[in-house]
């Protein structure tokens, strides 16, 4: 896993990966506090493929279990990635209702999702 920090302030940790990181509610809380101890940051942006499929299957559940946990413990975070081939109307409706928010956003790439997170934090 590669994590850099960027942003104004470096406080937002952006991770590479090739396999998969959150598989299930316990890996999504396990990556974030191993990221917020090794860099400090709460901001985190990680590409879709990182991201179990079943995270964009909401009659799962685990989104919004995932999203709940973080909100909980003060994390942001941005998944990046084309989400346009997935056609589940709810799935839409909540990619556009988290972006609309502060916490979670579904961005196409880096520069949007630090964007997003900035404006934010201001």
């Amino acid at each position: 896993m590669n994590i850099t920090r960027m942003g104004t302030h470096k406080n937002i940790a952006v991770v590479q990966n090739d396999s998969l990181i959150i598989t299930d509610l316990q890996s999504a809380l396990d990556f974030a506090m191993t990221i917020r101890y090794d860099t400090g940051a709460s901001n985190l942006v990680i590409p879709k493929e990182c991201v179990t499929k079943d995270f964009f299957a909401l009659s799962t559940k685990l989104a919004g279990d995932i999203l709940q946990k973080y909100v909980n413990y003060g994390i942001k975070l941005a998944i990046i990635g084309d989400f346009s081939g997935y056609n589940s109307k709810a799935l839409h409706d909540f990619i556009y209702e988290s972006n609309k928010g502060k916490d979670f956003f579904f961005v196409p790439d880096v520069e949007e999702a630090i964007k997003k997170m900035e404006s934010g934090m201001e």
